[in-house]
């Protein structure tokens, strides 16, 4: 087997320099007819992930599930799940991966597992069962348990009663996700081993799904946050001592709830805990404030936008490491969440999000099918999701006789099923992706947005993500050099410049459907990239972008950052 690339600065950690491609394997390519994308599918696409220049691929679980959240409910962590394939198909996509340079990042799914795992059977068998204490359970004789809210559950109810001993159990996402006591020292054992299970045949890495939410404070006190519970660092610096710091890899922190000023409290090498964390705090922007994914009319705000993006810069300025993202499986599609897709603007846009996220100080994390700009699908009707939570939001909101029409026309924007639909490799019947009836819908654009059609214009979004994707990696600066905002103010444009010894490159994304003209520092550019031919530029320095204009320049006299 051999070795995944290695970093074009040896002296840094190979996950700095490297392009995370997330896949969500249920909707990326069927190999056996099924509806379901599988790893095989994955395994007779690689030649095309690679061709994109990415570095790693980071798969969403393919752990054996009943599948209630989607993969996210694991009945077995060291098994593959059956639609997925057999530890033979994995065994060949690992191999197949490193042969090409590509390293595998795994989903960690540690703060729950599902209903149906062995421990939590026998964990209700009895209160007395020796594996009673892998998860929560409140007994019933001391009352309703102390509120705690659910993301998934119709009645926002954490707690769920099972009459079998009389008592409830914690579940902060679905009723079949319970989740586990990570206070008990044998728990921590068992994960502890799976990671290794994992680690041994040859990944290289995890992403933590909520790993803020691990620890629980078990006197259950009032909280407003799940991302503080008290023995939450001490696990992870255990988890270090025991497991990560073995192996070289990367480890990656789901951050909810994870605010600017405890971040590094995760990622700081000197803390000897994780590498990379993700924050939310860009995906609440464009949302009202105290509702739960409700478009705020008047779109995203720019200036805020802006003020995020930087602060959480700053954040990793001396200590630690940040990521960037604008879309995953969690998220609707960025371009119709961030960008334009109507016809007018949607190339351009699609671009300039990619400029955005590989121009940052980061490890940026792209989402499959956004190098193609694919969009919100947008359904009508509520039979044609299959995500937990809109199902469960859905019914929750019939039951309190709330207005489902105005919550369906929301979920046209924010619906996690909209960056869920089947990825589009071609105009064909099912755009591609399998010869049987997909799991989840397809979008009707594949007819004109997909990747066979890409692959031959050469101003297509999948032709530009990859000549974005070599020009980092010709230009360290876009990995490590200081970032500086231009212009907080400015309404339209997000302006930035990257500075690295003699270097300093520009960056400008106008993000509007008008013209914008934008005072740069420096009066002579030479434009690396652009998404628009053509940059207009006046002696005073003073620039003129088109909508959704995007580009990267060299600054040849502008002052030092």
């Amino acid at each position: 087997m051999t070795a995944a690339a290695e970093p074009l600065d040896p002296s840094q950690p190979w996950w700095k320099e490297s392009i995370v491609y997330q896949i969500y394997p249920r909707s990326f390519k069927d190999s056996n007819g099924d509806g379901i994308g599988d790893l095989r599918g994955i395994l007779e696409k690689l030649d095309y992930i690679q061709s994109l220049g990415v570095d790693a691929i980071w798969l969403n679980p393919i752990f054996s599930s009943p599948n209630d959240d989607n993969g996210y409910d694991i009945s077995d962590y060291c098994n593959i799940m059956d639609d997925f394939g057999t530890m033979q198909d994995f065994d060949d996509l690992l191999a197949a991966m490193h042969q090409r340079g590509l390293r595998l990042i795994l989903d960690l799914v540690a703060n729950h597992s599902s209903d149906e795992h062995p421990w939590f059977i026998e964990s209700r068998k009895s209160r007395d069962n020796p594996y009673r204490e892998y998860y929560h359970w409140y007994p019933a004789e001391n009352g309703v348990p102390p509120k705690r809210f659910s993301f998934f559950d119709v009645k926002n109810d954490a707690w769920k009663y099972d009459a079998l001993t009389d008592a409830y159990y914690l579940r902060y996402f679905s009723e079949k996700q319970p989740d586990l006591n990570w206070e008990n020292p044998d728990l921590r054992r068992e994960i502890y081993s799976i990671m290794r299970f994992w680690l041994d045949k040859g990944i290289d890495g995890f992403r933590m799904d909520v790993i803020p939410f691990i620890s629980k404070d078990t006197t259950w006190p009032p909280v407003q946050v799940y991302s503080e519970g008290p023995s939450l660092h001490q696990h992870l610096q255990e988890m270090h001592d025991e497991v990560l710091q073995h192996y070289d890899m990367v480890s990656i922190a789901e951050g909810v709830g994870v605010t600017p000023e405890k971040a590094l409290n995760f990622v700081d090498p000197d803390r000897r805990e994780l590498n990379l964390l993700y924050h939310f705090e860009g995906m609440d922007i464009g949302y009202i404030p105290g509702e739960y994914k409700v478009p705020d009319p008047d779109g995203v705000d720019l200036l805020e936008f802006k003020k995020v993006y930087t602060a959480w810069d700053k954040v990793f300025e001396h200590r630690g490491w940040g990521t960037i993202y604008l879309g995953n499986h969690d998220q609707p599609r960025m371009l119709s969440r961030w960008g334009n897709d109507g016809p007018a603007f949607a190339n351009a846009a699609a671009k300039l999000l990619m400029t955005f996220l590989l121009s940052h100080r980061a490890t940026p994390f792209f989402y499959a099918g956004d190098e193609l700009g694919m969009t919100n699908i947008r359904f009508d009707y509520i039979d044609d999701y299959r995500d937990i939570e809109t199902i469960n939001q859905y019914e929750r909101i019939r039951q309190e006789v709330g207005d489902l029409k105005a919550f369906m026309d929301n979920q046209k924007m924010t619906a996690r099923d909209n960056g869920r639909t089947p990825f589009q490799w071609t105009a064909g019947p099912n755009a591609g992706f399998t010869t049987g009836e997909p799991w989840l819908k397809v979008n009707p654009n594949h007819e004109t947005v997909n990747a066979a059609a890409q692959e031959t214009n050469p101003d297509s979004p999948l032709n530009y993500f990859r000549r974005l994707v070599a020009l980092r990696r010709q230009h360290k600066t876009l990995v490590y050099g200081t970032y500086t905002l231009i212009d907080p103010t400015h309404p339209q444009v997000y302006a930035y410049t990257r500075s690295l010894e003699q270097e300093q490159l520009l960056v400008l994304l106008n993000f509007s459907n008008d013209p914008a003209d934008i005072q740069v520092p420096g009066k002579d550019l030479d434009v690396l990239i652009s998404n628009l031919p053509g940059v207009s530029q006046a002696a005073s320095g003073l620039v003129h972008l088109m909508p959704w204009q995007a580009l990267i320049a060299r600054i040849h006299d502008g002052p030092a950052a």
